[in-house]
């Protein structure tokens, strides 16, 4: 058992869109003030629109990706703010969750 690890509560906020979108969702996320983020490209799943391939050759835009960020809880809403005209008009999805985190000030302003 490690001694003396002192774990922070942060929320774990994963955004899965269409890749040409990347560009406002970063956008969005860093005037939130989160600190840094996780891009994950070339998703494949199973959604409400069937199966989706990842590694398109010939159209990176069209490919899902994932982005990643540990953020303090009061920024759960203002980023889900922002993202809900977008998730009207366009395909993706935001997953928010509970995480712990040994190097608080990594995530935190």
């Amino acid at each position: 058992m490690m001694k003396n690890v002192n774990l922070s509560q942060l929320k774990k906020v994963e955004i899965i869109l269409e890749g040409e979108h990347q560009e406002f969702a970063t956008d969005l996320l860093d005037r939130a003030g989160v600190k840094g983020y996780t891009i994950v490209n070339n998703l494949s799943g199973k959604g409400r629109h069937g199966f989706h391939e990842g590694h398109l050759m010939f159209n990176e835009d069209a490919v899902l990706i994932m982005i990643i960020a540990a953020i303090p809880e009061e920024l759960v809403e203002p980023i889900l703010e922002g993202f809900a005209p977008f998730f009207n008009e366009h395909s993706g999805v935001v997953f928010v969750s509970d995480i712990q985190v040994t190097r608080l000030v990594k995530f935190k302003n």
